[in-house]
């Protein structure tokens, strides 16, 4: 994912403007696909793949059938992958959202002295969210220009609009991701307060609410739920639960005139803001990930949210905030830019006057009611029971190594990034003594409507570079050892600018599943079932969009020191691996499930750490000869 600057708003990207993602060509993907799986695979499983490529890419056979058809999708559409992308990424995924699919920022640990104090940051936070999405619905906002890979190329813009507008809403089979519009007004914030939820208008008439009102607002809010009198069923927990699940419950929830229109509401909030109950853990990194995550549990805060929504605003009461993003809508780097400028407002913020109205006259917020019959109580209780044990199952690991940061990586004029997708391989086979498919994004918002494609960073180099790393013979000289590792580092590299470029393979087979998938149905007269088996037997097993098994995910998300990225695994025995270089040291969130008996994340830690300083040294070692030849 590329680091971004700022250009002044009139030099903003219009969308139209850029070009459209190309297709790649067919024998281009399908000879990085066999490179790709070559040394992950044996060999007898490799010479059945060759000759099932082989097959599928000859002269008039499949693969240019399906090819022509995505060259032709590709003129009549603005981006011939987003839908298919989407929907195999995440609408189609039936797995719970927390851990397994929403990534969370963490904020620093705040000083609160009392639970007031948490009001004032939460209002501060509410108001600067509130300012950014006049800036996205005005088009004020400075465009995001990209550096590192194709430096000063203007990316689109189009995921901004879907940060206050988008709700993902659970179906059977496949979730829909909806828009509403609240470009007209300000629009109304969701408060979640001790597993109740209430609707804050940020306008009374023409009057904006100002700081003091908000945090009076709050501070009701508040006093309401400490009454058991009024308390309503903990509904946020159905939206933990699984996508099919949550569905059948919506559905039943949905029958009662009272509960559709509190659904209505959270569909079309800007936002949720969670103020959170103190939990009494440590407030320690990795502690505040989890916390993020997954809410601690249903006996924590694991009920106060609703996980459905784009962004969910956390703010405890202990000092643990952050932020809990439904990604569907966009990339990671798209709410950590809006997330630095609230924090940076709400530093810059301090309490204002009211706009000389009592705070009593202003509305109460409105109290979400629901209506639960006993299937409803029923899905309640085994959708608590399903988070604990989710919350339970995820180890999580945060880890800032401090002997360098990127700077020094790039004195070796080596790209940060590629390095420390080396050190994450190099760890992993210190672990494992074996590679393993790894999926890192790489950004496609150089184009109209992009998101991401993979980079397959498990490359055969950065394997002969473990395997030399961890060889133990004294006969591999340290000049052998550092020839791998440039060697590895410029494959990672070219990958990585043809992936940036639309080249990469992963979305290609992607398109050309979904596209056997069409002329099966619309011809099969043409495209017979020999032909669609032969399709279907290579790519269904190429694809790596949603892997069931043994991959890791890595990928930067570059913050300021202030605040750190953290998900779930992808698989149940992988790791996702967040990572955050700065200049003169390196954050990194491992995540893996305990039940995994593959998989420890402090194991993983402990071989990165050795990893980047093995590196380093050799690195160090190679540069001071180099000097003294000179």
């Amino acid at each position: 994912m590329p680091v971004l600057k700022r250009e002044a708003a009139e030099a903003r990207s219009d969308s139209n403007m850029l070009p459209k993602v190309p297709v790649p060509d067919l024998q281009l993907t399908l000879d990085a696909y066999l490179r790709s799986v070559q040394h992950l695979v044996s060999e007898t499983q490799l010479r059945k793949t060759k000759a099932v490529v082989e097959t599928f890419g000859k002269p008039g056979g499949v693969g240019e059938k399906l090819q022509k058809q995505l060259l032709e999708k590709r003129e009549k559409t603005e981006n011939w992958v987003y839908d298919v992308w989407l929907e195999d990424m995440y609408l189609k995924n039936r797995l719970a959202l927390p851990v397994n699919s929403s990534p969370a920022l963490v904020f620093p640990k705040q000083s609160f002295g009392d639970v007031k104090d948490s009001f004032v940051f939460a209002a501060r936070l509410i108001l600067s969210v509130s300012q950014y999405k006049t800036m996205v619905d005005g088009k004020t906002l400075l465009a995001d220009v990209a550096r590192g890979q194709k430096a000063d190329t203007p990316l689109c813009m189009d995921q901004y609009k879907r940060l206050f507008s988008s709700y993902r809403r659970a179906r059977p089979e496949q979730d829909t991701l909806i828009t509403v519009d609240g470009s007209s007004d300000s629009g109304h914030v969701i408060v979640a307060c001790k597993n109740q939820f209430f609707m804050l208008n940020l306008t009374e008439g023409s009057c904006r609410l100002n700081e003091a009102d908000v945090q009076a607002q709050l501070q009701w809010i508040y006093e309401q739920t400490l009454s058991a009198e009024q308390k309503q069923p903990a509904v946020g927990l159905l939206t933990s639960d699984g996508r099919t699940d949550w569905a059948a419950a919506r559905d039943q929830l949905l029958k009662d005139p009272v509960n559709r229109e509190s659904v209505e509401l959270m569909e079309r909030c800007m936002c949720v803001v969670c103020l959170d109950d103190p939990t009494g853990l440590e407030p320690s990194d990795a502690n505040r990930a989890v916390l993020m995550l997954h809410g601690g549990g249903p006996d924590k805060n694991g009920a106060n949210r609703w996980y459905d929504k784009p962004l969910q605003f956390v703010v405890g009461a202990d000092g643990v905030c952050g932020v809990v993003c439904e990604h569907s809508p966009f990339e990671g780097i798209v709410p950590v830019q809006c997330t630095e400028h609230v924090l940076k407002h709400i530093r810059s913020s301090s309490c204002k006057a009211s706009s000389g109205r009592s705070t009593s006259e202003l509305p109460h917020p409105r109290r979400l009611m629901w209506k639960c019959s006993a299937r409803i109580q029923s899905a309640l209780a085994s959708a608590a029971d399903h988070l604990q044990r989710l919350g339970r199952n995820l180890d999580m690991s945060v880890f800032t190594f401090t002997a360098h940061g990127k700077e020094l990586i790039k004195h070796q004029k080596m790209s940060p990034d590629a390095y420390i997708q080396l050190a994450l391989q190099l760890a992993f086979y210190r672990c494992h003594r074996r590679p393993v498919s790894t999926y890192e994004s790489a950004s496609l918002r150089r184009f109209r409507q992009g998101r991401v494609d993979n980079i397959r960073s498990a490359t055969p180099e950065a394997l002969a570079f473990a395997k030399a790393m961890t060889d133990g013979r004294t006969s591999i000289q340290d000049t052998e050892k550092m020839e791998k590792l440039r060697a590895a580092i410029e494959a990672q590299t070219q990958i990585t600018a043809l992936a940036v470029a639309g080249m990469g393979m992963d979305n290609h087979l992607l398109g050309l599943r979904e596209t056997a998938k069409e002329m099966k149905m619309e011809t099969p007269d043409i495209f017979s079932d020999e032909t669609y088996h032969i399709c279907n037997h290579f790519i269904l097993s190429t694809s790596q969009a949603r892997p069931l098994t043994d991959q890791n995910q890595a990928f930067q998300v570059p913050t300021t020191k202030e605040m750190f990225c953290c998900y779930g695994p992808v698989v149940p025995n992988g790791y996702g691996v967040c990572y955050n270089p700065q200049p003169d040291r390196m954050l990194f969130c491992v995540s893996s499930f305990r039940e995994s008996k593959e998989t420890c994340s402090g194991l993983f830690v402990r071989a990165l750490d050795e990893g980047l300083q093995d590196m380093m040294r050799l690195c160090t070692k190679h540069t001071d000869r180099s000097n003294r030849a000179k």
